[in-house]
């Protein structure tokens, strides 16, 4: 990367100085609050106009995972170029900042007390098209059956990848990549899903870059238009110019770019996400989602878009935050904070505050005590399960005994036994909470079975990489796996390895004969481990949705990545509770797309499990139904509420649907014999005053008697 000195005269603002730009393109420096922000272009100081010469890159992106009449399925942006030339991002439109102009240079007139004569533009754009290979593991494509329309989900950093690979150094411009009907994921894990995007500078090639969807003719699902996804894309670079895409979320500890106080999500323009933390920098971690976005994780992103009238022509803008929103009024800078809606952010960020009250993803703090009692169980067992996940939290320096759990807990899963990266590769430990004696911990679990609960250990959780490839390592795993059941009285373990610790290798595509050797020596494992202790012994499986739901549009990768394992073991299985929360949007049975965190999600994800699906959508890899007394879903406590949880479990299991339900089940009476439902965390109901387990429970343990299926 080529490091230039651009150097900028202090004439009426003394916060600007001497920046160091990095990129191909031209950059300044704006100092707030004693802190130096780096933006696109020259200083408002200097009065004069900035034409940044820009390449349009249409991709064509090649699905693999999706093929028609034998050929793989295309997302085509190229006849989407005349569309994004004619926008604002290239042609002067009537903005509130005055005048017409590009969507960008309207930006940053309405971010600094600008003058008539300072312009940052971007000149007319050479149109260099690529076409890029998306392998099964890295992409899938859903399309409605109701209208036909498709949307896409890519690894963005295999694209940012593939894409520079065909797109050399552009010394003094920005490339700008346009896909078609494109959201993406990140850090390669589908679950961490969805962007529209990608900007900052590829370190491959030293370019300065801009990655965005034109949205045309997309399912309903998707509510943003036409250059929405480009311009939000467009105004986070220009605002955030040095932002390195390979260092984005708080898994790292390298944050390049601007950075600011970390900063609350307005609760006005999130619903259900109020007292969040954004992140520190310009949009969130991950998602690159806008303080103005109103979509939660792993939904497809939507805005209230700002309707730009050029002549003859209108198009959808995000409204993004200005630089003034996150620094707060400081000298030089506007006094407005969102653009080009100056009334959709009217006043300046909320710092976040500090760990301990209700702070980024976990919701209502785990560290007060319940201010309710615990509902006690009144009917008879009925074999519906409320199945939850025990990690001990009782707030600073304290812990939560198995003893004072809520009796509506029926299984309660100990989280976790993790990878000994001081033992021999394949080796798991255990060790209890902190303040937690070990003996009392046994006597504890002893005192739930004598009451008829279940005790299970599970093995991995979420940041945790663990692989069996090596088959050297599985009687290591299986040695310490049967010591830590047998020290502690557990009644079997629950499966936790997320991706990547599992993913299937190319070439491997047959569920039934699978040849990965971290899925086939897992396999071995547990049927070792079934063979030790016998058929009291239990085994769960708790996939994300990568990792069955998603096998039904594609297969490969973290793409059904659990369906060879389940498939396997499921005469040893006890049951499966697929993760309804970490998973990204998907399609159901009916042909329709849903994202997380509806009734209709739950019943479409859930029956694929009770149904059958073709794998991969295709009719000769069916992937049979999983009894009904098998199969549990996955709901995490911070994410979703008592009135969707219940409302989804009565669907599934009578076939009783809320109003305004639109999947309508294969099945239209139910599914009586299903299990119930599993919640992330026992600890965090807890807290929040038991609102989960005390609605939750005696609705499970109030249906008829479990019909088990053969």
């Amino acid at each position: 990367m080529r490091i230039r000195l651009i150097c900028l005269p202090l004439l009426l603002f003394s916060a600007l100085r001497c920046a160091r730009a990095q990129g191909s393109v031209p950059t300044f420096q704006h100092t707030a609050g004693q802190v130096p922000y780096t933006l696109v272009g020259h200083a408002p100081a200097q009065g004069k106009t900035t034409t940044i010469p820009a390449v349009l890159v249409p991709v064509t992106l090649s699905f693999e995972a999706k093929k028609i009449a034998g050929k793989p399925f295309r997302m085509d942006a190229v006849p989407d170029v005349p569309l994004v030339v004619q926008s604002p991002i290239f042609s002067n439109f009537a903005f509130p900042s005055g005048g017409a102009t590009q969507y960008a240079d309207a930006m940053l007139r309405a971010t600094f007390a600008h003058r008539e004569d300072w312009h940052t533009l971007l000149g007319k754009p050479e149109v260099k098209p690529v076409t890029i290979t998306v392998p099964a593991g890295y992409g899938y494509v859903l399309t409605s059956k109701r209208s036909g329309a498709s949307v896409a989900i890519a690894d963005v950093e295999f694209l940012q990848k593939e894409l520079f690979k065909q797109v050399p150094k552009h010394e003094g411009k920005l490339v700008i990549a346009v896909t078609h009907n494109t959201a993406y994921y990140t850090d390669g894990d589908a679950t961490l899903c969805c962007a529209w995007g990608m900007h900052g500078i590829d370190t491959a090639t030293g370019n300065s870059f801009v990655l965005g969807s034109y949205l045309s003719g997309a399912p309903a699902v998707v509510e943003d238009r036409d250059v929405q996804p480009l311009t939000q894309q467009l105004a986070e670079f220009i605002n955030d110019p040095l932002h390195d895409p390979l260092f984005h979320g708080p898994r790292n500890t390298k944050v390049p770019g601007n950075t600011f106080t970390a900063w609350m999500r307005p609760a006005s323009m999130r619903p259900g996400d109020q007292g969040r933390c954004g992140g520190t920098g310009i949009a969130t971690s991950y998602f690159l989602l806008e303080p103005t976005n109103a979509n939660p994780k792993n939904n497809f992103p939507s805005s209230k878009a700002f309707v730009a009238r050029g002549s003859g022509a209108s198009y959808h803008v995000y409204n993004v935050a200005l630089l003034p929103w996150y620094t707060g009024p400081a000298q030089g800078l506007g006094g407005i904070y969102s653009f080009p809606d100056s009334q959709v952010l009217p006043e300046p960020a909320r710092p976040c505050p500090a760990r301990g009250g209700r702070f980024a993803s976990g919701g209502a703090s785990a560290s007060r005590e319940p201010a309710a009692p615990p509902v006690p169980v009144t009917a008879p067992p009925n074999g519906h399960q409320l199945i939850g996940y025990w990690a001990g939290y009782g707030g600073p320096g304290s812990t939560i005994p198995l003893r004072e759990l809520s009796p509506q807990w029926d299984i309660i899963l100990v989280a976790f036994s993790t990878p000994d990266r001081n033992a021999p590769e394949g080796t798991m430990q255990f060790r209890t909470p902190a303040g937690l004696d070990p003996q009392q911990f046994k006597a504890d679990i002893a005192w739930l079975k004598s009451r008829g609960k279940k005790v299970m250990i599970s093995l991995g959780g979420g940041g945790q990489h663990f692989t069996l490839a090596d088959p050297k390592r599985v009687p290591n795993f299986v040695s310490s796996v049967e010591g830590i059941v047998a020290e502690y009285g557990f009644d079997g373990i629950d499966i936790d390895f997320e991706s990547p610790s599992l993913s299937i290798d190319p070439g491997d595509t047959d569920f039934r004969r699978p040849a990965t050797p971290s899925i086939v020596n897992l396999i071995s494992a547990l049927r070792q481990l079934r063979d030790h202790f016998g058929p009291g012994f239990m085994i769960s499986l708790v996939p994300e949705g990568t990792q069955v739901p998603s096998g039904y549009p594609s297969y490969g990768g973290q793409f059904g990545s659990y369906l060879p394992i389940l498939h396997a073991i499921r005469d040893i299985l006890s049951f499966v509770d697929v993760q309804d929360y970490n998973t990204p949007p998907l399609q159901g049975l009916d042909g329709e797309i849903y994202q997380p965190g509806s009734v209709d999600y739950h019943a479409a994800m859930t029956e694929l499990l009770l149904h059958g699906f073709n794998v991969g959508g295709d009719p000769g890899q069916f992937f049979p139904p999983v009894p009904a007394d098998k199969v549990a879903v996955g709901f995490l406590t911070g994410d979703t509420t008592p009135l969707i949880v219940s409302q989804s479990m009565d669907y599934i299991i009578t076939g009783k649907a809320p109003a305004g339900t639109r999947y309508k089940l294969r099945t239209p009476g139910g599914y009586p014999g299903m299990i119930g439902a599993m919640f992330w965390t026992i600890d965090a109901d807890r807290s929040g005053n038991y609102k989960f387990s005390n609605v939750i429970g005696p609705q499970l343990h109030g249906y008829r008697r479990l019909d088990r299926h053969p």
